[in-house]
């Protein structure tokens, strides 16, 4: 007659965890977390944005903010870029920090340039996989490469459209590399 109450108390006790763990704030870096490295390099130093390797191999379902693959193409004006499994270009803002991760963009900054989330792996054509992390940010996962948060522009509405390509003087394309495209 115990274990019959186990398992009803235990399925509430997780749902209940995963329901605390949902909530958080829009506004504020999520607490340090360990780093969990993949591959045979050390782990950086935690910060209030914990930065760790995307790994995996599999494609990954959810929700449109999400990716599943990285792609290296030539898009016309700006050279070789960084495209997501929608061909939509993927950018960098020169205010967040590459090492260790840390994103700036946050609130309003959102709505225009939607944060790359991962729910688990990705994979990769023309980018080094090596390259490829994420950043923790208010409970989701952010994809960045080279150590650089990714971004989606919301005014780029087809594959290979690169209309945020060099925003305000601090918002550009990706290279495969992890750079600033220079088009």
């Amino acid at each position: 007659m115990i274990p019959r109450r186990i398992v009803p108390n235990l399925v509430a006790g997780l749902a209940s965890a995963f329901l605390l763990g949902a909530c958080g704030s829009s506004t504020a870096a999520a607490p340090a977390a360990p780093a969990a490295p993949a591959s045979s390099a050390p782990a950086p130093p935690a910060t209030s944005a914990a930065s760790t390797p995307a790994t995996g191999s599999g494609p990954v379902s959810g929700s449109p903010d999400t990716v599943t693959s990285v792609t290296a193409r030539t898009l016309n004006g700006v050279g070789i870029v960084v495209t997501d499994d929608r061909g939509l270009a993927l950018y960098r803002y020169d205010k967040d920090q590459p090492s260790p991760s840390k994103w700036t963009c946050s609130g309003a900054c959102t709505k225009t340039w939607i944060p790359v989330i991962v729910q688990d792996s990705v994979q990769t054509s023309g980018v080094e996989k090596s390259l490829l992390g994420t950043v923790h940010r208010n409970g989701r996962t952010q994809l960045t490469l080279a150590g650089w948060p990714l971004y989606r522009y919301v005014g780029d509405t087809a594959a290979g459209q690169v209309n945020g390509q060099g925003k305000d003087g601090e918002w550009y394309a990706v290279t495969p590399a992890g750079k600033k495209s220079a088009g």
